[in-house]
């Protein structure tokens, strides 16, 4: 079989290189937060492709920078490492995504625009090299706690989020950050890649994701009614972070750990909805 014919087709490829999980994860929080804000069904709409759209222009980025490091350290895996795709086709299609992303927010106002514009520009600041930096957690603390406002900016009238949802955002973000990157540090340090969590380490990453999202889930459940279904969120939060902190102890941080915050961060965005 030639290398032409073993490839995926051009849209698979690209599917793969959009960082499938998490944009479709982000996503899901959109739909769910703005239904929670009682945006018009045709706003939410809107909304929700306005935000696919956005993480696909970021993860195809993310990619098409990272191509030739990820070729360097074996990872064929991804669609553009492996020849699918070139970086300059992603590139491409990033760029058109971004662009798409920001025309189906106009309709939603000016807030939703520059909210989801700043959100964007600090994710693409990211990927073209603040992630070698000690900043590199700042694009997604500012990304993700703008996320919340996406909801409320659509809605008539528009408005910012409460202040205790865009800490948790910040907080959820945090711990993306800190969280996905442990998987990759030796990788990432072999390449030349030195962000906070690679300046860090894996346990102290760890450590301060976990007690992230404890201080996003507090913030939830301070600035609501604490009903019966916050108490529960914040407990179920709580416990899963000092789980993951306990392990890390333990052991070398490693899946378990990596799974366990990331089930804490899931945790934070559910208690976040139901807020």
């Amino acid at each position: 079989m030639t290398d032409a014919a073993a490839r995926p087709p051009l849209v698979r490829a690209l599917w793969g290189a959009t960082h499938p999980g998490p944009t479709l994860v982000v996503t899901v929080l959109a739909l769910a937060l703005g239904t929670a804000a009682g945006v018009e069904p045709w706003r939410l709409v809107l909304l929700v492709v306005a935000v696919f759209a956005g993480q696909v222009s970021v993860g195809l980025s993310n990619d098409a920078i990272d191509g030739a490091r990820d070729a360097a350290v074996g990872r064929t895996d991804k669609p553009i490492a492996g020849g699918a795709i070139t970086p300059e086709r992603a590139l491409a299609v990033a760029v058109a995504s971004a662009v798409l992303a920001i025309v189906l927010s106009l309709p939603l106002g000016p807030g939703l625009v520059a909210a989801h514009a700043v959100a964007l520009a600090s994710a693409w600041a990211y990927n073209a090299g603040l992630k070698s930096t000690p900043i590199s957690i700042v694009p997604f603390v500012l990304s993700f706690g703008l996320f919340p406002s996406f909801a409320t900016l659509s809605v008539s009238p528009p408005a910012l989020a409460v202040w205790w949802a865009g800490l948790a955002g910040a907080a959820l973000g945090a711990a993306v950050h800190l969280t996905n990157v442990v998987r990759d540090l030796d990788d990432d340090r072999r390449t030349g890649v030195r962000g906070l969590p690679h300046r860090l380490g894996a346990r102290a990453s760890v450590m301060l994701a976990a007690g992230g999202i404890v201080a996003g889930a507090l913030a939830v459940f301070v600035g609501t009614d604490a009903a019966l279904v916050g108490v529960v969120f914040f407990v179920a939060v709580t416990a899963v972070a000092v789980a993951a902190v306990v392990l890390v102890f333990v052991r070398p941080p490693g899946r378990a750990v990596f799974q366990l915050t990331m089930l804490a961060a899931l945790l934070l965005a559910a208690q976040l909805v139901v807020a």
